[in-house]
């Protein structure tokens, strides 16, 4: 049996972490089909010491969270050709992911260089790209429905939106998709708001919390009483 393979590294994604027990026979087969590319059955069970049935048994529960899929067959032996498995395109959020750190770099050499207009002409064009199909979701609806549709597209977007109660309904934002690069640069933040504000049916917007001032999530709504977003 070969040496075990390392821990599935920080950060791990939160709906992997709660099945993926660190340490566990499931994360070390994760391990293993990342660092081979893919693996039947049987070179499991040699490379982990378990007996085939119960790597089955791993393999049944970590596909049935997506997070492993077959990819083929590869013949061993004389007998019928072995599945070949691998890992699924969920299980990347498992393994270290520095887009965030890279991109938080770049939009600070961009203003060092005198280049964040460049940064400017990045998220008009990536608003540009989704505006007609958001803004057909959307059209034909008015009031707290609309709100709720707006909510949808942006937590389609990554950005896990929540329509709050009351007579003028708010949106809250809870999370920031690329928190890394707002940290440097609020770029991003002035297209996502502009974005909202067009889905919305552009009403002026207020914004009651900031995840970069360090509230928990960025909410606006349409309320003369907060402060005006800027």
């Amino acid at each position: 049996m070969s040496d075990p393979p390392s821990s599935l590294p920080a950060p791990v994604a939160a709906e992997a972490a709660v099945a993926i027990a660190p340490g566990s026979r499931q994360q070390e087969i994760l391990v293993l089909l990342k660092q081979s590319g893919g693996g039947t059955i049987p070179d499991l069970a040699e490379r982990t010491g378990l007996n085939v049935e119960t790597v089955r048994h791993h393999l049944q529960a970590l596909s049935k969270q997506g997070l492993v899929e077959r990819t083929g067959t590869r013949a061993q032996g004389r007998g019928r050709p072995e599945i070949v498995y691998g890992l699924a395109a969920a299980a990347d959020s498992l393994f270290p992911r520095r887009e965030g750190e890279v991109l938080s770099a770049l939009a600070d050499h961009l203003k060092a260089t005198g280049n964040e207009a460049a940064l400017e002409s990045f998220f008009e064009a990536y608003i540009d790209a989704r505006r007609p199909a958001a803004l057909a979701r959307v059209r034909d609806l008015r009031g707290r429905a609309r709100v709720e549709e707006v909510a949808r597209i942006l937590s389609e977007l990554g950005f896990m939106a929540l329509v709050e109660p009351g007579r003028e309904p708010a949106l809250r934002l809870c999370n920031c998709p690329i928190r890394e690069l707002v940290g440097a640069t609020t770029i991003p933040c002035r297209a996502e708001l502009g974005f909202v504000r067009e889905l919305l049916g552009g009403e002026r917007l207020t914004r009651l919390s900031y995840i970069p001032a360090g509230d928990a999530s960025c909410t606006y709504a349409a309320d003369a009483d907060a402060v005006e977003c800027r």
